[in-house]
């Protein structure tokens, strides 16, 4: 393939809206502030459902050979991005997860994790985040192939399997929200009214 080629399909307006939101969801993972439980949800809601969008407008790309791309994600980065998220997750990490192989032979429900498939997307997309960073084009090739690969394989399923939990909880705190906003204008009635 040709070095215009390469550029032309590594630099697509897709591939660049893919980069951009990519780029953000790893930030905010790797962010050293502490949001609250109910603003981190509000965020991955709206990150997530944007990162399956652009990953879908991905062009297709013809492999060049059977190299990979080099991995920047090591075992502490994902230890560290998933026990992050179980802490602030906290109970609500867990969740029953009903679209994985072995539910079709189990009689009992399988149990999932919010922060392992977080993780797992982080590993994959700051993977290849961290090739464009360094804007070597037969690698970014490489890397935009493999990512491209593994959301229809993997990361795909594991990003929509989490929303799940998360549209859950939000809708939850909402309620519960709404709750006490009532609780409060009936009392601040009562206390009018004596």
């Amino acid at each position: 393939m040709e070095r215009d080629d390469i550029s032309q399909i590594v630099y697509d307006k897709n591939v660049i809206d893919f980069v951009a939101v990519a780029a953000e969801f790893c930030h905010f993972l790797e962010n050293e502030a502490e949001p609250t439980r109910s603003e981190w949800v509000d965020r991955m809601l709206k990150l997530l459902p944007l990162l399956y969008v652009k990953a879908l407008l991905l062009p297709v790309t013809e492999e060049l050979n059977d190299e990979f791309p080099p991995t920047f994600v090591r075992e502490e980065d994902y230890a560290r991005v998933a026990s992050r998220i179980a802490e602030l997750m906290g109970e609500e990490d867990i969740y029953l997860d009903v679209f994985v192989e072995e539910m079709k032979y189990s009689e009992r429900p399988i149990s999932a994790f919010v922060s392992e498939n977080m993780a797992d997307l982080y590993q994959d997309i700051r993977n290849f985040v961290s090739v464009y960073q360094f804007e070597l084009k037969e690698q970014m090739l490489y890397a935009l192939t493999t990512c491209r690969e593994t959301f229809y394989l993997y990361w795909g399923q594991k990003l929509v399997n989490v929303l799940r939990p998360l549209h859950t909880l939000k809708c939850r705190d909402e309620e519960s929200s709404i709750e006490n906003d009532n609780d409060i204008e009936n009392i601040n009635r009562e206390e009018l009214w004596d």
